[in-house]
């Protein structure tokens, strides 16, 4: 099926799950719409980020004509996606970046600790807690609000004193003894992955919705009969608010250059 996929978050940090799908289903088309006139989502109200996804969520099914829509936003999809689903049920797939590393989790019967780092809306929704307990309830669960990550990654700041000693802060937390896995519950996260390794030394999985996401779709798109064939346009990028710094972060978040198209919803 020949109409785009719509992905949409909170500011450019989606940008990595853009890049994912478009590296492992290459036919696809993506409209991204990243809301940067209200970011950070993390510290906003459930009703309030309601209000955003919505309009986006219409924008991209209505005057882009999207064939599904991925909520590429942990604190979206932990707020909102129940929402979105079922009022879009029976209408286009929507996917959220949480359930793929809930699956990729269950699926690891090595785990006994597995530790959370997202922002504050994201960890107080429970979300991840409440699945993981769910399905895994011998798995033990550790987690902690970061908040000054993913403005510190906005600003450019990574492999240098100020990363290092923020990252060091969070991660040496006592909750964050002897875990086997941690989740990178922040799509900006995906950038500081290396360092975050490196403070683990290697010996602890690193799980994020970036390619486990992006393979997971294949798997729906297979069985939605909606994989693309051939692709047929270019991928278009916009944001509700346009400004120097988020033109030149975009490179960064999605790997290569892009151009950042300005549309108020």
């Amino acid at each position: 099926m020949n109409r785009p996929i719509g992905i949409f978050d909170s500011g450019i940090g989606g940008l990595t799950v853009a890049h994912a799908v478009s590296k492992f289903l290459p036919n696809e088309t993506i409209v991204y719409f990243g809301d940067t006139a209200h970011l950070p989502y993390g510290d906003k109200s459930p009703d309030r980020i309601h209000s955003f996804v919505e309009k986006i969520s219409d924008f991209l099914l209505h005057e882009m004509h999207a064939k599904s829509i991925v909520i590429a936003c942990n604190t979206a999809s932990a707020t909102s996606y129940e929402y979105l689903r079922d009022k879009y049920k029976g209408s286009v797939p929507i996917i959220n970046v949480i359930d793929p590393i809930i699956e990729n989790l269950v699926a690891d019967n090595t785990l006994k600790k597995v530790g959370l780092i997202a922002t504050k809306t994201t960890i107080e929704s429970g979300v991840y807690q409440e699945k993981m307990k769910r399905r895994s309830p011998s798995v033990l669960m550790e987690v902690l609000p970061t908040p000054l990550l993913a403005p510190m990654i906005e600003e450019g700041f990574s492999k240098d004193k100020i990363s290092s000693t923020i990252i060091e802060n969070y991660l040496s937390h006592p909750k964050f003894k002897n875990i086997d896995a941690l989740i990178l519950g922040c799509t900006h996260y995906v950038l500081i992955k290396e360092e975050i390794n490196d403070y683990f030394e290697g010996k602890v999985k690193l799980f994020d919705a970036t390619d486990i996401l992006a393979l997971k779709m294949i798997d729906i798109f297979r069985k939605e009969g909606l994989l693309n064939e051939n692709k047929e346009a270019k991928n278009t990028f916009f944001v509700s608010d346009l400004t120097a710094s988020f033109q030149a972060s975009a490179a960064r978040f999605y790997g290569e250059d892009i151009v950042l198209k300005h549309k108020v919803l």
